[in-house]
């Protein structure tokens, strides 16, 4: 699993001018499935989301993970994370899991997520979402667990 994992003051999602998620500071999430990705790396990959230490304690330092700041999370399918741009101009994305293994790995993502973390939006998975944000910092993390 790909993730790209960026610390927000605000995070929205639209479809069709339509609100479908929103957080206030947190965690926007871009989330792309792998094939071989399993339940058990859906699970690594929450832990270490859950777990990173980006958020500034009382001395300004990176020290608090999203659960001490009582954050947000904000997930968004993005199968453009597996983009492989070695050769030509247009990316291939046969790195991305197929879209039905995908979908079903990305509600696992946020039933998940929900179970571990009390405040989870998302997008809609395959929709054509815009994503608005105030990225804080900016911080922006990648993450692969395989």
């Amino acid at each position: 699993m790909i993730c790209l994992v960026q610390r927000v003051k605000k995070a929205k999602v639209m479809i069709n001018e339509r609100l479908t998620g929103e957080i206030g500071a947190g965690l926007l999430v871009f989330a792309c499935a792998e094939p071989t990705d399993t339940p058990a790396t859906i699970d690594k990959m929450l832990q270490k989301i859950i777990s990173l230490r980006i958020f500034s304690d009382i001395d300004g330092k990176m020290n608090q993970n999203i659960g001490q700041i009582g954050g947000g999370l904000l997930l968004v399918s993005q199968f453009t994370l597996a983009a492989d741009t070695r050769r030509g101009n247009r990316p291939s994305f046969t790195q991305a899991a197929p879209p039905a293994q995908a979908k079903a790995l990305f509600d696992l993502f946020v039933t998940q997520a929900k179970a571990i973390h009390p405040i989870v939006e998302t997008g809609q998975f395959g929709a054509d979402m815009q994503v608005h944000l105030i990225n804080d910092g900016p911080v922006t993390i990648p993450l692969h667990i395989n």
